[in-house]
């Protein structure tokens, strides 16, 4: 996956959709490099604002019972930005200036973040800050709502699928190399309870959007995945705007 496009004017905004577990920010950071442009992980927000919740030794309960002004409060003490790993060449998160990518990748984090995200003043925080990401366009930016709430008139939307025994296999082998305890059950269980949850809340539930094309990359290599995704940028048949 080393093929690079020439890019000046006129980028545009690669809004990447789907499951857990589906290998979409392999995908995105993959399209990102190709293609010269910033890649952003929304779900990251996500899960910087769940650590911060756990952190602070707030409770889901708590979090789902607290008034508008409690949330407004809440959210004013975390600060969520992005930095550019020199190493990876990709963006990384930081909460409140602490750089958080690795312990908000943990289980327990996984466990909690999709109903800390389904509240509604947590996803309008959110969303106003990813959409802020796209002023100047050029980002490939993937989660669960992009192509349907945070960029509905993206110019390239994909969705992304797989069957769940896929999905768990490569979750388990994730988590297990970067030294997590973890059994296959715990992962299957959590994946099943991620999709109902992100499928069902009331605010901006998972779905596809209907001009997203559909990836279901079950028996896709991470190869495979990038030529099709690469295969749709060209169909837009953008040279007249580079």
């Amino acid at each position: 996956m080393s093929e690079e496009i020439s890019a000046s004017s006129g980028k545009i905004i690669i809004a990447i959709d789907g499951y857990s577990s589906c290998g979409k920010s392999t995908l995105a950071k993959a399209l990102a490099r190709s293609l010269h442009y910033n890649f952003i992980d929304s779900g990251s927000m996500y899960r910087a604002v769940t650590l911060f919740m756990v952190e602070n030794n707030i409770s889901l309960q708590q979090l789902q019972s607290y008034s508008p002004a409690e949330l407004n409060d809440f959210l004013d003490k975390i600060s969520i930005t992005f930095k550019v790993n020199p190493g990876t060449g990709f963006s990384e998160v930081y909460l409140n200036g602490k750089n958080v990518e690795s312990s908000i990748r943990d289980m327990k984090i996984s466990d909690l973040v999709s109903p800390v995200s389904a509240i509604s003043a947590i996803r309008k925080r959110m969303v106003k800050l990813q959409q802020g990401y796209g002023d100047k366009k050029g980002i490939v930016m993937d989660g669960r709502d992009i192509g349907t709430k945070v960029f509905p008139n993206a110019e390239l939307k994909i969705f992304m699928t797989a069957n769940n025994a896929v999905r768990a296999k490569r979750r388990f082998d994730e988590l297990t190399s970067k030294g997590y305890m973890v059994t296959m059950d715990e992962v299957h269980r959590n994946i099943e309870e991620r999709d109902y949850a992100d499928t069902h809340r009331a605010d901006s539930p998972l779905r596809q959007a209907s001009d997203a094309v559909l990836l279901d990359n079950s028996h896709l290599d991470e190869k495979q995945q990038w030529e099709f995704a690469l295969e749709e940028f060209r169909k837009l048949n953008l040279e007249a705007r580079f």
